[in-house]
């Protein structure tokens, strides 16, 4: 599988992008996957469900399936966070995982980048970024895309990762 990330300031547009490319490259008859790295706690469950109180009684993992979906819920409890590596040995074989977060990992990614929000650039300080998509021109030395052409971005990932 094909990994490739997409790192940014908190409200640069990650997910709104991501969401924008998963069609396009989905269009072209490839399978895409998503990692996403909450830096704060979450929760899927909801409190009082019989797989919330499962939880709740010490279950370590709790599998919910219907006929339209399937959820693996793993209790981390005093175990360290799984290393991006481990995450995607979970996944269903695809074509290409698209990764939001996990800036400091090395995996090539795009930097999404707004100057309006006033925080520096990641890509000086991180070899992994690639290209960086921006709503503004940038003079860099990496590949800049448009933010606002996701068709743009899913080609230069799926060049990038040998796809097309």
């Amino acid at each position: 599988m094909k990994v490739f990330g997409f790192a940014g300031w908190s409200g640069s547009g990650k997910t709104t992008l991501i969401e924008q490319v998963i069609p396009r490259i989905t269009a072209r008859g490839l399978r895409v996957s998503v990692i996403k790295h909450a830096h704060h706690g979450f929760d899927v469950d909801k409190p009082g469900k019989d797989s919330w109180r499962h939880r709740e009684a010490g279950a370590s993992e709790i599998l919910l399936i219907s006929d339209e979906r399937w959820v693996l819920m793993h209790e981390l409890r005093d175990e360290p966070e799984p290393d991006l590596e481990a995450q995607i040995a979970r996944l269903s074989p695809c074509d290409v995982v698209l990764v939001e977060g996990f800036k400091a990992v090395q995996i090539p990614k795009i930097e999404v980048h707004r100057p309006v929000h006033g925080r520096p650039l990641l890509y000086p300080d991180n070899p992994a970024i690639v290209a960086i998509a921006s709503d503004a021109e940038l003079c860099v030395p990496l590949t800049c895309l448009n933010l606002n052409d996701p068709a743009a971005v899913a080609e230069f990932i799926l060049h990038h990762q040998g796809l097309i």
